[in-house]
């Protein structure tokens, strides 16, 4: 049996980052929380919070907050929450300080642009020596950060590593349950934060709950069909990582993605739905990708083509919806 892990790095101090910061503290790990910037490494370090990404949330004072990459070379395991579009970058200044048998739990949701690879392909090009894992699910990070209750699904490879992690990341408000299906996990978290955004778009618009139920009925038809073409499975899509995430995602305003929905369902432009965020709506970077990748797997995907077309300033929103509307009626199934 592998044996449960006494450390752990996380790479980026976001919203996200911080809270597993929070939550590996609060599983017994030593933490070291990486953020690139020197001041609010110095900040975390002196007020013991993260007020700029996580308001409100007096930090365990186990964690320790740097902005140099080799503190983390120790770490029994890395869990990266570097948005997706900046993974890449983040895990190639990661490599020469990545232990030897420290697994990198990946914790972005999202396509990469260009190359249209998912957050396990950027891994295995970038540290192909590492041990990937996935964590995804319905999971505010101040819901997190605060202990209270969800589970999450954790996806490995091997399947004995996988159990380990699980022990290590487990407390009694977390819950995570194990699959091998890193690509489904993955798929059903990049493609869920572009369907929030066109749920914002919904509720925005005011165009009833109704309208809302069946946008994320048929949002789910999109990423099961997405996440089986790029080789995940449907079971997995149906549990906490897909279904659930979703779910969660399109419910909330808290959602940064549905958020960005909503502005822009009332008429704002992308750029004002944006400002004033310090987190990122992963769903407005990923949805170009996603649409591509879709459309080179030949997967049919109107409602995240739409928010492509919406967010690349392509088309409006009444247009889209018009769009979405008249499309030719066919079988559900």
């Amino acid at each position: 049996m592998t044996p449960a892990f006494k450390t752990a790095g996380v790479v980026g101090a976001g919203a996200w980052g911080t809270a597993l910061a929070q939550l590996c503290a609060r599983a017994g790990l030593g933490v070291t929380l990486w953020t690139r910037h020197a001041a609010l490494a110095t900040a975390l370090a002196e007020t013991g919070r993260n007020e700029r990404y996580l308001p409100g949330v007096a930090l365990a004072p186990t964690i320790r907050a740097t902005s140099d990459l080799a503190d983390l070379s120790s770490a029994d395991l890395i869990l990266a929450t570097t948005p997706a579009q900046h993974m890449r970058g983040a895990l190639e200044a990661l490599a020469p300080w990545l232990g030897p048998n420290a697994p990198v739990i990946l914790c972005a949701k999202g396509v990469e642009q260009g190359s249209l690879k998912l957050m396990t392909q950027v891994l295995a090009e970038t540290l192909p020596q590492a041990r990937a894992a996935v964590l995804s699910g319905p999971s505010f990070a101040g819901e997190v950060a605060q202990g209270l209750p969800t589970a999450v699904t954790l996806a490995c490879l091997d399947l004995s590593l996988g159990e380990a992690l699980a022990r290590t990341l487990a407390t009694a408000t977390f819950r995570p349950y194990l699959t091998d299906d890193l690509i489904g996990a993955e798929a059903g978290g990049a493609v869920k934060n572009v369907l929030a955004i066109a749920c914002g778009v919904v509720e925005g618009r005011r165009l009833g709950r109704s309208a809302h139920a069946a946008l994320i009925t048929r949002g789910f038809a999109e990423m099961t069909r997405f996440g089986v073409a790029v080789g995940g499975r449907v079971e997995t899509l149906a549990g906490l990582c897909g279904l659930g995430d979703l779910v969660l995602t399109c419910s909330s305003p808290q959602s940064r993605n549905m958020s960005v929905g909503l502005a822009l369902g009332r008429g704002e432009t992308l750029e004002a739905a944006l400002a004033g965020k310090r987190s990122v709506a992963e769903g407005v970077a990923s949805a170009p990708a996603i649409t591509a990748l879709g459309q080179r797997l030949r997967v049919e995907m109107p409602i995240c083509e739409a928010v492509a077309k919406i967010v690349a300033g392509e088309i409006g929103v009444e247009r889209a919806i018009e769009d979405l509307l008249s499309r030719p009626l066919k079988s559900e199934a």
